[in-house]
């Protein structure tokens, strides 16, 4: 639309919505309220959390992971992308207000999940960045896997281990380590596996643990149900088994993949099982980033796309 008629259409609008409460106009004319709260304005900008709550924001970084903690001036996140999408997950943590993260975690030495974590770290103050710990047979000696070591080892800081049972604080909230639960030959499943848990609502963060992973994990007879599950590796069907949803009992699902990917995620199969058990889903090829803020008895969630 050219920006004329653009500005016609604005200056008459304007113009009936003023004068339409001393007219006795033949139509109704909504109030500016009414056309605000209609709307669905979709933004790259990060949703404001209250003070009190705790907002968790899956951020669409396309085909990868990426998801930021936030409760008042604490904040934590956990994956940041592929190499490629630093930049913007920088980005939109300054957004959201971000200064410093209490903790960052990579899940798993893959690209989509620790791409961007160097740019992170090299950005903001970062007081811990938590790994898992690869057996030696699979450690990666990829690029981006060493920029991550430069970027810690630059800024002073040490790897800390992810051990199964440590809890670390974002405000009045804690996460859990509750996986890896064993050793295996595949980096998917040494995902590190989170829970986090503010008041009557959790979340739990599975990275791209797949069935094996998953079932080792009900195995240590941890504490699983969540209002909230981000699914395992990116809707594929090798993950959210019926055994683990059963435990987990998720509300809501979130499935981080992009639009048109190369692996066909999320698949068909995953899909169907999460909705056999009842779980809305939310995904961020569809619904862009998708954020949901805990009262601590309840979540609300908001999207970035109408989908």
């Amino acid at each position: 639309m050219p920006a004329t008629i653009a500005l016609a259409v604005v200056l008459l609008a304007s113009l009936l919505i003023t004068a339409s409460p001393k007219l006795d106009l033949p139509f109704y004319v909504p109030t500016w309220q009414e056309i605000f709260s209609a709307v669905d304005l979709e933004s790259d900008h990060a949703t404001n959390v209250p003070d009190g709550q705790l907002g968790v924001h899956f951020v669409d970084v396309g085909q990868a992971d990426c998801t930021l903690l936030q409760y008042g001036e604490h904040a934590a996140l956990v994956d940041a992308g592929n190499n490629a999408d630093g930049p913007a997950v920088v980005q939109y943590l300054e957004d959201a207000g971000v200064t410093k993260l209490d903790f960052v975690i990579g899940t798993h030495p893959h690209e989509d999940h620790i791409g961007g974590l160097d740019d992170v770290i090299n950005h903001f103050d970062v007081e811990k960045v938590i790994l898992p710990q690869v057996p030696d047979s699979i450690v990666p000696t990829t690029k981006t896997y060493k920029d991550v070591l430069e970027a810690v080892s630059n800024k002073g800081l040490k790897i800390t281990k992810a051990e199964i049972g440590d809890t670390y604080s974002i405000g009045e909230a804690t996460l859990e380590i509750l996986g890896p639960a064993g050793t295996f030959n595949d980096l998917n499943n040494e995902s590190v596996i989170s829970r986090v848990e503010f008041e009557k609502t959790s979340f739990l963060l599975t990275g791209d643990a797949e069935t094996e992973a998953e079932q080792a994990v009900l195995d240590t007879g941890a504490k699983l149900k969540s209002t909230v599950l981000k699914v395992g590796h990116h809707g594929s069907r090798t993950s959210s088994s019926d055994a683990f949803l059963d435990e987990v009992s998720p509300s809501y699902g979130v499935i981080m993949c992009g639009a048109g990917n190369d692996y066909g995620h999320p698949h068909k199969e995953a899909v169907n099982r999460l909705e056999e058990h009842g779980v809305k889903l939310y995904r961020t090829d569809v619904n862009g980033t998708v954020v949901f803020v805990s009262d601590g008895k309840n979540v609300t969630v908001k999207t970035q796309k109408a989908g």
